[in-house]
């Protein structure tokens, strides 16, 4: 299988994260590539162009994370889903809650990095924002019950702090949110986070 994608990119570091903690990473081919929205790259072999893809064997395409890490559980395995009852819908309602973070933080970023400044929208970039800091209230409020567990959830989560850390260093998010921080120190210690720290 062939997973393309960009190691700057959260929603990918998910997949890797996850294929790294189940120890099947070096099942999958990673075909790095560069994309942005106004300039997708061409090697991205789906309609909307959005990283991660997972090419099968037999030439089938999927994306993006949701589809990609719970495919990848349910056929190598892994245990990032689990399978049913309470602990599945609180780990799918965590990983909504990090890809939803994550999804506010590159529209404000794209609003800021990629339209020119003539047709700058302050007003959006702010609500988009506001949608980071009421993800980050909800993560604090749970962090304190993650303990050590390492699920799709936990993963995106991670996943998400790590982007703020990357694109908005400027962003005091610790100081603000003590329990995510605290939680958070522990898992971005783990060696698949490690590995997967974007390129500066």
């Amino acid at each position: 299988m062939k997973l393309y994608g960009s190691k700057t990119s959260p929603y990918v570091r998910k997949v890797r994260v996850q294929a790294l903690e189940g120890g099947y990473w070096d099942k999958l081919e990673f075909v790095e590539l560069s994309t942005t929205p106004i300039d997708p790259a061409a090697a991205i072999a789906n309609p909307i162009k959005k990283v991660p893809t997972l090419e099968l064997d037999d030439g089938s395409i999927l994306y993006d994370s949701p589809v990609v890490c719970e495919y990848l559980d349910a056929t190598i395995g892994g245990g990032a889903f689990p399978a049913s009852g309470d602990a599945r819908w609180t780990a799918l309602g965590l990983q909504a809650l990090g890809d939803g973070l994550l999804d506010a933080a590159l529209l404000a970023r794209y609003e800021t990095s990629l339209r020119p400044a003539e047709f700058l929208w302050s007003d959006w970039e702010r609500a988009q924002m506001s949608k980071v800091d009421g993800a980050l209230v909800e993560l604090d409020s749970q962090a304190s019950i993650f303990g050590e567990r390492v699920d799709i959830g936990t993963i995106t989560a991670a996943c998400a702090l790590g982007y703020l850390d990357f694109r908005y260093a400027d962003k005091d998010w610790r100081g603000a949110y003590p329990s995510a921080a605290s939680w958070y120190a522990a898992f971005s210690a783990r060696p698949s986070m490690m590995e997967t720290v974007p390129p500066a």
